[in-house]
This record gives C-alpha cells, sequence and structure tokens, in this order.
C-alpha cells in the first residue's frame, strides 16, 4: 500500500545545502518530490548528521577515571581500554554499542563509521549491535577482522608489524582504508599516505606540506576537536588545522570518536568547533552530513533518495528570534529540539 506524507518548510536541499522554502512529498520513505513554495511551514528540514569516527565499543567505559596520557589511555595493544574491552563480557560490549547507536539516532545521527577493535570477534560483536538499530553502519577492523568488515582502521603506522601491508592487502579488496594520523605529532602522517588511504582521521598536527599532499591525493580527513582538547594533544585553534584544511581544498569530516570520553553528539561537537575553531555554519553542517556521502550512504535531500532528515520548530523556543538558521543549528540545538525523525529505517 503507498503511503504519501508532505513536509513543508525551510529545508537544506541538496549536496549544496542550499536553504530553500519546499514542501516534500514522500511516498514509503522516498522523497519523489521536492516543490519550492511560498506558504510553507515555520520549520527547519535538516539531513541527517553522519558520525566519520566513532569508536562505541568504550561506552563501557564512559567517564570512568582515567588518568594518563594518549597512549596509556587509549593505544594497542595495553592502553587502558583495551585491557577493559579484553576483560568486558560481549553482551556488554553490544548493548553499550547499542546504546550509543540510539542515542546518536534520536539526535540526528543515522550513520558512523567505526574503528572496531577485537579481530573477527570485534566486527560481528558491531555487526550484532548494528542489527538491533537499523543505523547506517560503516565498520573498518584491525587485527584480521578488517576482511569481515567494510574495511580496516589502523590505530597509527607507529604501532609497526604488518599493519602496512594489512592496509595494501584491504585496498586490493576495493575496501575502505583508514589510518589514524598525526594526533600527538606530524611523524606517522607521511607514512599513512604511504599506504594512499582513502581516509585519515585527526591530522591534529599535521604541517602545511602534509596538507596540501592530503589534498592533492584527494584523501578525506576526520576532525575530533573535542576528543583531541579532552585527550590534551589539542591547545589552540591550530590544532586541528580545520580552516587551512579548508582553504587547501580537503575534504574534511566530522566525527566524535572515543565514547568512553566524549557523547557521540554531533551538535555538541558542531558547537565546540563553531566556537573554538570559528568555522562558517555552512562549513560545520555540510563536515557533519557529507560522511554519508563519502561512505556511499548520503543524507542529501534530494529527490529520489530515501529519506533521511530531521525537522525542528523553532516556533517552540527562543530558536524563533533567530536570524540564520545555519549559526543557531550549529551553536545552539541539541537533540531535545528536535521535532520529528525521518529516516527509512528508524521512522519516529
Amino acid at each position: 500500500m503507498l503511503k504519501e506524507e508532505k513536509i513543508s518548510g525551510r529545508a537544506f536541499i541538496g549536496s549544496d545545502f542550499d536553504l530553500l522554502d519546499v514542501e516534500i512529498t514522500l511516498e514509503n520513505g522516498i522523497v519523489t518530490d521536492i516543490e519550492e513554495s511560498l506558504n510553507v511551514s515555520e520549520r527547519w528540514i535538516v539531513p541527517g548528521f553522519f558520525n566519520a569516527h566513532t569508536h562505541l565499543a568504550d561506552t563501557i567505559a564512559m567517564d570512568m577515571e582515567a588518568p594518563g596520557n594518549l597512549s596509556e589511555l587509549v593505544a594497542p595493544p595495553n592502553g587502558l581500554k583495551h585491557r577493559l574491552l579484553r576483560e568486558a563480557h560481549p553482551s556488554a560490549i553490544i548493548d553499550g554499542m547499542v546504546s550509543s547507536i540510539l542515542y546518536m539516532q534520536n539526535s540526528g545521527v543515522f550513520g558512523f563509521c567505526d574503528f572496531r577493535e577485537g579481530g573477527i570477534e570485534g566486527v560481528n560483536l558491531l555487526k550484532n549491535a548494528l542489527s538491533k538499530t537499523g543505523s547506517a553502519g560503516v565498520i573498518l577492523g584491525r587485527d584480521g577482522g578488517e576482511s569481515y568488515a567494510d574495511g580496516i582502521g589502523v590505530s597509527s603506522t607507529k604501532e609497526g608489524g604488518d599493519v602496512i601491508q594489512r592496509a595494501i592487502e584491504t585496498k586490493k579488496r576495493g575496501q575502505i582504508v583508514a589510518f589514524h594520523a598525526g594526533e600527538k605529532d606530524s611523524r606517522d602522517v607521511d607514512s599513512a599516505l604511504d599506504a594512499e588511504p582513502d581516509m585519515l582521521v585527526h591530522c591534529t598536527h599535521a604541517t602545511d606540506s602534509q596538507l596540501k599532499r592530503i589534498a592533492d591525493m584527494d584523501v578525506s580527513i576526520v576532525v575530533c576537536p573535542r576528543s583531541n582538547w579532552r585527550l590534551g594533544v589539542s591547545w589552540s585553534s591550530a590544532n586541528p588545522p580545520i580552516k587551512k584544511m579548508l582553504d587547501y581544498g580537503c575534504n574534511v569530516l566530522l566525527g566524535t570518536d572515543n565514547v568512553m570520553f566524549v557523547q557521540p553528539d554531533m551538535f555538541s561537537e558542531m558547537s565546540f568547533a563553531s566556537y573554538a575553531y570559528d568555522i562558517a555554519p555552512i562549513d560545520l553542517l555540510k563536515m557533519a552530513t557529507k560522511g554519508s556521502s563519502f561512505f556511499n550512504k548520503p543524507f542529501y535531500i534530494e529527490k529520489g533518495k530515501p529519506a533521511s532528515f530531521f525537522t525542528i520548530l523553532p516556533s517552540c523556543s527562543n530558536m524563533r528570534f533567530s536570524h540564520s538558521v545555519q549559526k543557531t543549528i550549529t551553536n545552539r540545538m541539541n537533540k531535545g529540539d528536535i521535532e520529528r525523525i525521518y529516516f527509512k529505517h528508524i521512522e519516529k
């Protein structure tokens, strides 16, 4: 049976995020028509977010007392998080991941890319969690798990061993290759680029020459500003050099990193990046969404695409006084401001 629904309001349309007054027609969860209109409801229609870097299994250690530097906390194989994961019961890890995925969905995040530790078993735990949620998840495995996932997520070339060879083999299979790089310093950026990855995460301390090389190679960068500050690898707006990344023409995506330290909330991530790095609101919105397109799960509001957006009623709060829809969404919104979620898998 055909189920038709019409939603009217001010919407961000297409990959350029053109802000237009429109009426959107849905048929069985698919956008079948977008018509500009002069008389629309007082409603904002926003494409769903994609969290381009997570470690969801860390949910089991949320806000645990964790003194120590970056390596002591998260570096494999014996960083605190890795020890906790080895000791945790699989059902607890799954429960934690499901809870964080549902939190993301309810805050407008319909997809994510997760670096999944634990080899094949670790990948299967996240697949189990995904089966319970309907989210558009991308899994990058490690320690042999990459063969059963969407690709490989390498901690750093500094971990040595055969990680470069594994990345090369993953690339040959046509899967995604991603590295943490440049988080503490710039020493592992060039070696990661030598493996011709699809994506680098952090680049907190990437140099100008490295950023140019990244742009020339068309390698995407995922920045995680709150995590960088929380873990003490950033202390100013120069790190990560987000403005330089954008100026060089890099494809910059937004992620939240370890749930152990940072809530997987893209509203908070955008707000922090706005204030601490002075990034333009439209750039932040694109960074928070276009990871979906990079991972071939586009959430743009376009005719023929599955519904992947949420709505806001500014009249229900002080947001009705906004002079800039983009700035208000990136600086002030939280999940409580969402009127309704339209996502083909989790319609609410």
